[in-house]
Order: structure tokens, then C-alpha cells, then sequence
């Protein structure tokens, strides 16, 4: 079966931690063995390379085409204009990633399915596509697409129009489809395929202690809090909650990893607190090297406004790490209290703090931990798409023989 994934969330050599639950997805799919892919993932056109453009420069710097971990990528340019960009971004997405979609049929990938991600723009880009180019596709909501954009009325419109065209409309967590439920995004099929973890990446380290040697990394206990520096993910409130800790005697430390335009006012609040020498900025990370610190970690905080299926707490869990996170979007799915963690209705610093405190004083079991996550690994998903896929395209072919 030949799959061609559509999505602007897409890591790329420029970009390499830009969509990567997107491109881990796809790899477990083609290592069943049972597809052939090839993904288009559009970046915005912009004239100058120069590092001073910032993340413009970046998307021009990005290669027509690539291999990634064995993907064949093209990422050819489309038009994001400014203020209006969001609203003919479906149409002007469509147009530039319509001949990169004719270049791989011409190579003689004559794709099965359109697998697209993100609901807006990108999903409604994909139905326009599919109608364009005769193809069965699915369509998989990663979170702020439905629960932030689909709050505005025309993105909402498009988004339903989409699903209308759409075989499938997938969601990461079950409240994810429920909300697309709600705002009438619903396609013949309506289902949850979850992100997965890799295990064997992110696992346990033997020698805990050796390993926060090695890192430098000191706390009683170590917090960590994994996401872009970006208003929503509420580093603010950790940090908020690290100074209420210290307040009550404890020696805890917080290690941030991310990079986003928040820095400046984050270090700010930890100076402002008299916590410069117990928060740590490490930028962002590589996976390969997140594992190591969400191990040393005793405990991962997310404090985040609205999610999807946040996969740090996954990752965290098959390091044998428990976590403690807002009960927003499918969090409430992932994590099971209390032996792996906590849970805080009320988003604030205060609540955080609490169950940051009760965790220490009654710590989870980092094998059980590990043990829960393991549960959490790729093959249903990819059974899931599997299934999903070819039956798409044995009623798409039995419908236009």
C-alpha cells in the first residue's frame, strides 16, 4: 500500500525537532513492512536565508527535497501572506503542494491514501487535494488545530468542510474527538489512534546517581518541565511552584528544556524570585539526549493550557519518571494516578506545588512507572492505521471502479 503524508508539521535538516510525533508516527507505519511512503511537507516561501529573518530564513533555508530516516520528503513552497495568512492558507497550501503531489505520481508512487495531520490549514488543504487528485483521505487532529483555532468561525467552517470530504477524521486522545464531535468536525469515520513511545529510546538509566553526575544535575527533588518557551505551556507556573517548594524547606531545583521567545521573561521571573541559581535553561535538546535528564529527573511538571497527547509525559514514564500535569485534553488518558503521578484540576502554581510536595513525600515506584508506559508503544497504532488504510482504499476503489 502506497501512502503519501501531507502535513507542515514535519521535521526537516533545518528543522529537526519541528513535528517529530508526526515523522515517528510514519516510520512505525513503514516498519511493518506493509507501506511505501512518501511525504510532501510544505514550508511558507520566503526570499533570504539570512539568520537575522529568524524562522522565515529557516524555511528558506529548508531543501527542496530530502531523506529523513529513510523518508523521501519534498517540501516545496507556498504562500503564508501577512495578517491574512491564516485565512487563505488552506487554499494557498493546496496550490503549492500540488505539483509535488503530480511529481510523485509521475516518479510512479501512485499513492493509495492521503495521510494528512493538523486540521487547519493543513487538513482542509489535504480535502482540497484529494478532490483535485481522486484520492481517499484521512485526516488526524493533533490538539490546538480544533481546541484553539476551531474557536474562529471561518477556520471552524472550513475544518467541517474538510471533514465532509474526508474518509476518516482522526484524533491523538479520546477528548480530542469528542471535541471534534462537538463543532460538527465528523467524517464517515471518527476514531482515536494515539501517539506512541519509543521504549528502547527512552528507558530507564541503571546508575541514577552516576547519571546526575554526569549531567551536573542536583535537586531534592529535580523538577523538569519539557516544551517550546511559548505562553500555553505554563513554565511560569513551574517555576512559580519551584519557589513555593524552596519556601517550605525543600532543596528542589528545576531544569527547563526548550528554546521559544519566552526566555527572557522566564529567566526574568526566576531572578525576580531569587531562584537564578536553581532554575537551568538547557535550550532545546535532542531526543536522544532528553532521555538522560527526564532519567536523573524525580519528577516531570507540564503546566500546560490545552494539549492533545502530550508524548513528554510518555517519554518521562519510560524513564521510569512520574509526572504531574493539568487536566487538559487527553492528559486526564495518559496518566494514571496515583502511582504514576498527579493530576491538577485548578492551573495554578499553588496546585502544582502540592502535588509536587506529595509526590516527594510519597514517591512512585520508577518500575512501575516504566512498566505503565511500556504499555504505551506503537503497535496498535500502526495496526490501527493499517487496517484503517486499506480499507480506505478498497472502498475508494470499489466506488470508482
Amino acid at each position: 500500500m502506497k501512502v503519501l503524508t501531507f502535513s507542515t508539521l514535519f521535521p526537516s535538516s533545518v528543522r529537526p525537532g519541528h513535528g517529530i510525533f508526526v515523522e515517528t508516527r510514519l516510520r512505525e507505519l513503514v516498519k511493518s513492512g506493509e507501506v511505501e511512503s512518501r511525504v510532501v511537507a510544505p514550508v511558507p516561501w520566503f526570499p533570504s536565508t539570512k539568520p537575522r529573518w529568524g524562522d522565515y530564513a529557516r524555511f528558506a533555508a529548508t531543501p527542496a527535497r530530502e531523506q529523513r530516516n529513510g523518508l523521501d520528503v519534498l517540501h516545496p513552497r507556498y504562500l503564508l501572506l501577512p495578517k491574512v495568512g491564516m485565512t487563505t492558507a488552506p487554499l494557498t497550501l493546496a496550490l503549492g503542494a500540488r505539483a509535488a503531489l503530480q511529481q510523485v505520481i509521475d516518479e510512479g508512487f501512485d499513492f493509495d491514501v492521503i495521510d494528512a495531520h493538523y486540521y487547519y490549514p493543513d487538513g482542509v488543504a489535504a480535502a482540497l487535494l484529494a478532490k483535485w487528485f481522486r484520492k481517499p483521505l484521512a485526516v488526524t487532529a493533533r490538539g490546538s488545530d480544533v481546541n484553539l483555532i476551531g474557536r474562529h468561525g471561518l477556520p471552524r467552517r472550513w475544518m467541517r468542510w474538510a471533514s465532509k470530504i474526508a474518509d476518516a477524521s482522526i484524533g491523538v486522545s479520546q477528548a480530542l474527538v469528542d471535541r471534534m464531535n462537538e463543532l460538527g468536525i465528523v467524517s464517515p469515520r471518527q476514531l482515536v489512534l494515539r501517539n506512541g513511545v519509543d521504549v528502547e529510546r527512552f528507558r530507564a538509566d541503571a546508575d541514577r546517581v552516576a547519571l546526575r553526575a554526569r549531567l551536573g544535575a542536583e535537586g531534592s527533588p529535580l523538577l523538569v518541565s519539557v516544551g517550546n518557551l511559548v505562553p500555553l505551556k505554563g513554565h511560569d507556573l513551574v517555576i512559580e511552584a519551584l519557589a513555593i517548594l524552596r519556601g517550605q524547606g525543600l532543596q528542589a531545583r528545576l531544569c527547563i528544556i526548550g528554546a521559544g521567545p519566552l526566555r527572557p521573561t522566564l529567566e526574568a521571573l526566576a531572578d525576580r524570585l531569587g531562584l537564578r541559581s536553581e532554575v537551568r535553561f538547557l535550550g532545546a535538546l535532542p531526543q536522544q539526549d532528553l532521555a538522560g535528564w527526564y532519567a536523573a529527573a524525580d519528577m516531570l511538571l507540564l503546566a500546560s493550557e490545552r494539549e492533545g497527547w502530550p508524548n513528554v509525559l510518555l517519554e518521562s514514564m519510560a524513564c521510569g519518571t512520574p509526572v504531574i500535569a493539568t487536566a487538559v485534553g487527553g492528559i486526564p488518558e495518559i496518566v494514571k494516578m496515583p502511582f504514576t503521578g498527579r493530576v491538577v484540576e485548578e492551573r495554578s502554581a499553588r496546585s502544582l506545588a502540592e502535588a509536587a510536595k506529595a509526590l516527594w513525600q510519597s514517591p512512585s515506584s520508577r518500575d512501575a512507572v516504566r512498566g505503565y508506559a511500556q504499555g504505551f508503544g506503537w503497535q496498535a497504532t500502526t495496526e490501527g492505521q493499517l487496517t484503517l488504510f486499506g480499507d480506505m482504499a478498497r472502498c475508494w476503489r470499489a466506488r470508482h471502479a
